[in-house]
This record gives structure tokens, sequence and C-alpha cells, in this order.
């Protein structure tokens, strides 16, 4: 007699739509050069998972401006397919889904609707062993690396971006990143020249163009940018062109990073493949989750590229403390008021806890901003 090795059953999925208002209306280059309007909020999709044996598991992925929607219904769709299934087959679960949902391709909205709960079933294998989901993983540090983006948009005076990076640094957390890609470059190299010698030489500091040059604008402003000793310059180019970016990390010093706006692994592997990039930015809501993140992770080492995963720190900085090359994480306090707890940062890095999976709960003010929300089972 075969007996099955199944440890549990998923019961139920609970998919939940939150919209997150920002403070203020958020502007970086494609809102300057028309391209966007300013970024008022953000759609997040959460997925609450539980089994018979009474475990449980959440995780999220987002969308900015337009796709929360699509995300929910594609969610709500497909979840049905993970009733009764063993939570544990994490990897399986997620071709199951991706196959339930075909028609609409392996990429983009589709996968990012995946990635909530794909995120979830991780959340929920970690706190079953009791672990960090690092620490699940094989962490190779109990720290990142991290920089803050958040003060560093275009709506605000190159005075306000200063002082958000005294602050910032204050904090404990160790970079600034500030956008660029304005219709006038040399303001861009104003501000960068300027925050450069507030913050000091020491000081990493990044600039990210938002996709907004050309590759002849690109190669002369990338050009110009060298004297400030920058960690990276991130998407100069449209993120798909892989050959022009592969052109400018042959002809700078500086490192260039793109990747946040790839959908999938396959996208980033075309970077990977024409050596495009020095330093990759996935994110794992936007490439399917946990499964295909560590996926190109591999791939990413294997190539000996940097890693800096884009947004989303929550999730990240744990899959970042697992990737072998030092790495980066990206530090945004927009989602504070979505959970109890906080990451803790200090010299320069951001800290693992030891709380277990991904050491988070959803907030009464994330329940509050809830505008949709479906239990799919018992």
């Amino acid at each position: 007699m075969t007996i099955a090795a199944v440890l549990d059953r998923i019961t139920s999925v609970t998919l939940s739509s939150v919209t997150l208002p920002l403070p203020t209306g958020i502007s970086d280059a494609k809102v300057l050069t028309g391209r966007q309007r300013p970024m008022t909020e953000v759609v997040f999709l959460f997925a609450e998972i539980a089994t018979g044996e009474g475990h449980h598991g959440v995780g999220f992925g987002y969308s900015k401006r337009a796709g929360g929607p699509a995300q929910f219904a594609h969610a709500r769709e497909v979840a049905p397919d993970l009733i009764g299934e063993d939570p544990s087959d994490i990897g399986r679960l997620w071709t199951k889904l991706v196959w339930a949902g075909a028609s609409v391709g392996r990429s983009g909205a589709a996968t990012q609707a995946l990635a909530a709960i794909d995120i979830a079933l991780w959340d929920l294998k970690a706190r079953r062993a009791g672990l960090p989901l690092a620490k699940l993983l094989g962490a190779h540090r109990d720290s990142v690396r991290c920089y803050n983006t958040s003060g560093g948009f275009l709506h605000e005076t190159i005075e306000q971006v200063k002082d958000n990076a005294t602050r910032t640094l204050a904090a404990g957390v160790g970079g600034i990143k500030i956008k660029v890609g304005q219709p006038d470059w040399r303001e861009d190299l104003r501000r960068v020249a300027a925050v450069r010698e507030h913050i000091g030489p020491d000081v990493p500091l990044m600039v990210d163009a938002n996709q907004q040059w050309d590759r002849p604008r690109a190669m002369r402003v990338c050009k110009a940018l060298e004297e400030f000793d920058l960690v990276w310059i991130e998407e100069p180019l449209d993120a798909y062109d892989a050959e022009g970016h592969a052109e400018l990390a042959r002809e700078l010093t500086t490192a260039v990073a793109s990747g946040e706006m790839l959908t999938s692994v396959a996208e980033h592997h075309e970077l990977l493949r024409h050596r495009a990039v020095d330093i990759l930015q996935p994110d794992a809501p936007r490439i399917g989750g946990i499964t295909q993140f560590l996926r190109l992770a591999t791939l990413a080492d294997h190539a000996n590229v940097g890693l800096a995963p884009h947004f989303a720190m929550e999730i990240h900085v744990h899959l970042a403390a697992a990737y072998p090359a030092q790495p980066w994480v990206e530090h945004f306090d927009w989602l504070y008021p979505l959970f109890n707890e906080r990451l803790e940062t200090s010299d320069g890095r951001m800290h693992l806890s030891g709380r277990p999976g991904l050491g988070i709960t959803l907030s009464e003010q994330a329940r509050a901003w809830t505008t949709d929300s479906v239990t799919i089972g018992a």
C-alpha cells in the first residue's frame, strides 16, 4: 500500500484588494515628459491562505496607476484550483495556476496575480517551520545594504531632496537614490551635483532615469554623470532595450542597473544574455512571486551580476539575504500603514527580524482600505 506524502491541505484562500493612498502626488521623469500622470495611490492584492492543520500565510502584489482590478479578477478565477492541494508543493502549484490562465500568457497582470498567492505559500511554509523566510531559503547574511528612493522624486525641490537625504541617513539607511530624466538634462546634472555635495563623497548615491532617454542622450548624460562616483545609473533606456543597455554597460565605468519593469524570468534573461546590466533589479510581485524570483536569482548569480530588488522591501529583504553576492534592498516607507511590524535599519543596513515567514501581519488600517474581498473555500 502506497501512502501519499501529503502534509496538509489548503482549505481557503482570501483575496483582498486594498487601495493605499499616498500623501502627495508622486512624480518621476515619466510624469515630467507627459507619459504618465502623478501617482496618488497604490493598489495591493493580498492573498491569505489557510490549511486544515491550522497554518496560514499572507502574500501580496501591487499595481501602480492601473491594473489592480485585473490582478484581483484573475486571482479570483484561478484560486479555486488551490483548494485541497498540499501547500508545500509550491512550484507545482505555480505551474498549475499558470496553466489555469494560460490563454492570457505568462507575464504581466496574469502572473502578477499569481505572485500574491505564491508569496503567501512561501510565507506559510516558513511560518510552519518557525523560521524567517530568509533562513528557510538559506541566508548568506542577517542584514542587507539598503538605500532610499522615496525621498528623491522630482516633484520635490532640490532643497527638500537634500533634507530628505539627511533624515534618511540619520535613520540608518545607507544610500540615497534620486530621480533624473527631466526634459532638460542639465537640470539633472545640477540636482545630482547638489545632492553629492550635500551628502559628501563617501555616501553611496544612485540615480534613476525611469527609461526616459534615447540611446544618444543616454550615452551623453551617463558619461557626464560618471564624475559623481555613482553606485549605478538605473533604467537609462527603455526597459526592453537590452542591446542599448549592453552598449552603455560596455562604455561606462559606472554600473548600469535595470529590470524592475520586466514581468517574467524570460524578459530578465534577455538582459543577462546580452550582458546588458551590471546590477539586476527584479521585483518578485511583478515576475510572479518568490518561486520565479529564485529561478532568476540563480541565473543572475551564474552571470555574476549584482542584485538590487525593486520596492516591496518586506519581501525582498529575505530574498536579498539569500543571494550569494552582497545585494542592495530598496527602502520605501510607503507601505508602513499596511503592516503592524517595521524593519530595522542601522549602520546602512536593513536587518532581518526573528519573526517567522515574512514577519508581517496586516494592520487594521489595511483592512479599512479594502475595496473588494472574496474567500474561496471553507
